[in-house]
Parts: C-alpha cells; sequence; structure tokens
C-alpha cells in the first residue's frame, strides 16, 4: 500500500499580518497531482489542518476544494485528526455521513477506539487515529486520575487501540504529538503549559507506521518508521533554510516501510537577509525571486527615513525589520531576558510573581498557574 504522509496544513495562518491562504492552496495544488501522478492509495493528515479553531471562510472553502479532489475526482480515502490548533468538533462535523465517501475523520479520543481499515492486494491496513488529547480529557475518557500528563494520555489512548486490534495484521498509527527526541520549530504551539509535554517514543511499538503531526521539521524519532512529514510551509523566519516536504511511504506485504521525501515548491519562499539600505536596493536587481517572503537585518548604524516603504519598493513582500545596529541602552538586558513574544505564559507569569513577591513560586503554585492555564487553551480550543 502507498500511503501520502502529511500534517500541520495550518490553513488561514497569518505570517505578520500577512495571509498564507494563496501560499497553501499553491503547495496543495502539488499535493493533489502528486497523489495522482504517485499512483497513491490513501492520504494521511496528522492534524493542524487549519490554523485555529474557528478558521476564516476561505481557509474551509480550500480545505472542502481539496478534499473533493482527493476523494470524488481521485477516488482516494483521506484518514484526518485533529491537532492541537483545531477544533475537534468542528473539525469533525458530518464526519459519521462522509466516511461512506472516503473522508475519515477523527476529532476527539472517546470511549471507542478509532481504526478505519482500507485493503491492497495483500491483506488489511488497520490505521489507528489518535487525535491531540490533553491529559485532563483523557482522565475522563478512561476515568483514570492518574492521567497527569501528555505521555500518560497518549498511553492510555495507545492500549486502547491496541485492544481493538486484529493480531498479526498491518497497522498504521496516525497521531499528534510531541515524541521526545523531535526537534522542534519556532512556529509551534507550545502542547503544555508548565513542561515539556514530550511523549516517548516507546509508546508506539508494534505498529508498522507511525504518521506523526504537529513538529513542522520532517523529521524521524528513533525507528525509520516513526516520521513527522512536516508543516506545509515554513510559518517563522527560523524555518527559511528548511526544506518542506510530503512524505510517500511504500508498506509492503510483512508491513515493512520505505519512505520518500518529496519536496515541495512554494509560490514565495521566506528569505532572511542583511545589509546597509544602499547594498539591499542596489542587490535587488540580480535577485532571482524578489517576491519572497523577507526578514531584513538593517545593519546601518543612523537611522532610515522610511525604511519598510524603501524596502518595499524592492522587495515588495518585506514583512518585518530589524535594527540591531539602533539597540537603546539597556538593550543587551532586554536580549538576555529574551523576546517576551516567544515566552510561554506559565513564564511570564512567573517572572511578575517574582517581581512582585520577591521570590519565584512554590511548586504548588506553579501547578496551579499551570492547571488554569490549560484550562484557559482548552477553552479557547474548543470555541
Amino acid at each position: 500500500m502507498r500511503i501520502l504522509h502529511t500534517a500541520d496544513w495550518h490553513l488561514g495562518r497569518l505570517l505578520h499580518g500577512t495571509s498564507l491562504l494563496e501560499d497553501q492552496a499553491h503547495l496543495l495544488e502539488q499535493l493533489v497531482t502528486l497523489t495522482q501522478d504517485a499512483d497513491v492509495d490513501a492520504v494521511v493528515i496528522a492534524g493542524d489542518v487549519y490554523d485555529r479553531a474557528q478558521p476564516p471562510v476561505d481557509a474551509v472553502r480550500l480545505l472542502d476544494q481539496v478534499l473533493e479532489r482527493l476523494i470524488c475526482e481521485f477516488q482516494v480515502p483521506v484518514i484526518m485528526v485533529a491537532g492541537n490548533h483545531d477544533s475537534p468538533d468542528r473539525l469533525a462535523y458530518c464526519s459519521g455521513i462522509l466516511a461512506g465517501q472516503g473522508l475519515h475523520v477523527h476529532g476527539q479520543v472517546g470511549v471507542e477506539a478509532r481504526i478505519e481499515t482500507l485493503k491492497d492486494e495483500a491483506g488489511p491496513v488497520h490505521f489507528c487515529m489518535l487525535p491531540f488529547v490533553e491529559p485532563a480529557v483523557a482522565r475522563g475518557v478512561f476515568e483514570d486520575s492518574e492521567i497527569k500528563n501528555h505521555d500518560q494520555a497518549m498511553g492510555a489512548s495507545i492500549e486502547r487501540l491496541r485492544a481493538a486490534l486484529p493480531k498479526n495484521e498491518r497497522s498504521v498509527l496516525v497521531a499528534h504529538a510531541f515524541v521526545q527526541g523531535g526537534e522542534a520549530s519556532e512556529s509551534e504551539r507550545p502542547l503544555w503549559v508548565g513542561g515539556t509535554g514530550a511523549v516517548a517514543e516507546a509508546r508506539f511499538a508494534g505498529f508498522d507506521y507511525v504518521a506523526l503531526g504537529h513538529l513542522h521539521r520532517a523529521q524521524r524519532v528513533g525507528e525509520d518508521r516513526v516520521r513527522y512529514a512536516g508543516s506545509l510551509l515554513k510559518y517563522s523566519f527560523a524555518e527559511a533554510a528548511q526544506e518542506k516536504s510530503v512524505s510517500i511511504v511504500d508498506m509492503g506485504k510483512s508491513g515493512k516501510v520505505e519512505v520518500e521525501r518529496v519536496n515541495l515548491s512554494p509560490l514565495r519562499d521566506l528569505r532572511r537577509i542583511e545589509g546597509c539600505m544602499d547594498e539591499l536596493l542596489a542587490g535587488a536587481e540580480d535577485d532571482p525571486a524578489p517576491d519572497d517572503y523577507f526578514e531584513v537585518r538593517l545593519m546601518d548604524p543612523h537611522p532610515v527615513l522610511d525604511a519598510m516603504g524603501r524596502l518595499r519598493s524592492v522587495y515588495p513582500n518585506t514583512l518585518h525589520i530589524e535594527r540591531p545596529g539602533l539597540e537603546p541602552r539597556g538593550a543587551g538586558a532586554a536580549r538576555a531576558a529574551g523576546d517576551h513574544r516567544k515566552v510561554g505564559l506559565d513564564d511570564l507569569f512567573g517572572q511578575f510573581y517574582k517581581q512582585r513577591r520577591g521570590h519565584e513560586m512554590d511548586e504548588a503554585r506553579s501547578d496551579l498557574v499551570a492547571e488554569v492555564l490549560e484550562d484557559m487553551r482548552r477553552r479557547e480550543r474548543e470555541g
């Protein structure tokens, strides 16, 4: 069986206030074409289909168009689970009806294990669907007060799936999680307030292939059969050097897999450049792709009038400018403290508490803050 593994589309994403929907549509057209050209038997989407719980209308329309082509035009079944950015109920709307057409969507872990079975000439392949599951949700579903973190929640969910799997038949686990040993990127939203939220790779023993979502860099974790497909696009300038791709997974009769990464060609790339204003303006004449998205480190040691306007006259998609040569006094201390936009809410609250009280929070208070913030995040995700 040939499977196309993809994840983390984040439809509706903004980058520095700029919509990336046109760029996402460009790449999804490549994905649809690849599905046909590579004679794919099934498409797996491992979560974070949308960028937020209530996606914009145009993002919903784009997903509808892509799924219609895959399922109705090419008759390729789609296995899709919710990620931490998705609203489980909205994503899985009408899933019972759509399953009969070949669209298998699982939004929220429940009492019953969700397994979809497809067949090839060698027999059945069981797709075990495991959407993002929060510890608080898992505690209620499995009636187990000992579930405190994502590793335990994942463990309980996987054991439920294993118990429902037929013996000695091929299986694929589709999951959305942060697996220990994976390399994170700047553009991912942390899964767990107050900790890493990491899941042990050993949890996935016994599955022939583990199709993961959440981490935006395409990578394997431990064994070759445990893989992240990576995100559809570069969603942060910190990812400028990455190549985005999808994975083509060929599963043999015994369950052994061979994985090929197929790179995607973006409509506009993300690039970082630096130099003085005059150098950048002159260099733009020979730039082969001036319409890319740019983050610019402007090195002039003096103020530059209308820097953004001048840069956009040659690089129209300049999104962000850094001015390292114009840092005010005390900037070194600010840098040491870190960019507050990249600090977790729990750490920010901890810094505020220490500033006001003169000492750090004890463990009990830290746990209480983490619990409150997790509840806020869950309510936001559920819309």
